[in-house]
């Protein structure tokens, strides 16, 4: 990449820092904003910063929005008593598509990952208490996905709840064998899981 011109190295740089994308899509990026008009690669340009500019965290459950609370958080035929924990917006989108759930969401804002420096400080954890603070909360549903760091937030949130929030129920999304799986393809974690979170028919 050091053969590049100065400002096509530059644009390599910063798209490369952006995870999940290497030096090599990077390149192929840059290259083609560069083969784009100038109109259109300007547009491109104007609407990253727009994206910075014209969203904020809704107040009430930390989501990207375009004014605060959301509409989500304005809607006032949701579920009160229902507060469901996501790690990030994105899982919020997830299950919003399903369109079943009609509660209220919290974004955490990641996980717990102590070997990533991420400490309940990082997180969302004093927004959680002010909700379930204020005794409207009934139900923390965690959906925090089976990762380990998924799992040692789940712990720790479910503690916190317990100690500080007794008459708060703590339930967690089912984890175990998906729709159309068989037993004998699964592998051994997710028959654990699938065990240890057995349902009653």
């Amino acid at each position: 990449m050091q053969n590049l011109p100065g400002p096509l190295r530059d644009v390599v740089e910063q798209l490369s820092s952006l995870p999940g994308i290497g030096p090599k899509s990077a390149l192929r990026i840059a290259l083609t904003l560069l083969k784009m008009p100038r109109e259109k690669a300007g547009g491109v340009g104007q609407s990253i910063i727009d994206l910075r500019q014209r969203l904020c965290l809704c107040e009430e459950c930390a989501c990207l929005a375009e004014s605060s609370p959301c509409a989500i958080c304005a809607d006032p035929g949701r579920d009160d008593h229902q507060l469901c924990l996501v790690p990030e917006w994105d899982a919020l989108l997830a299950m919003e598509e399903m369109g079943i759930y009609k509660g209220r969401y919290l974004v955490l804002g990641g996980l717990l990952s102590p070997l990533d420096g991420v400490e309940p400080g990082h997180l969302e954890i004093d927004r959680l208490k002010r909700h379930l603070g204020s005794g409207r909360i009934t139900e923390l549903i965690l959906a925090l996905g089976a990762t380990l760091d998924g799992e040692a937030t789940a712990s720790y949130v479910k503690n916190l709840v317990e100690l500080a929030f007794p008459d708060v129920s703590v339930t967690r999304l089912a984890q175990g064998i998906p729709m159309g799986g068989e037993v004998k393809f699964m592998d051994k974690e997710t028959l654990r899981q699938s065990l240890v979170h057995r349902q009653k028919v």
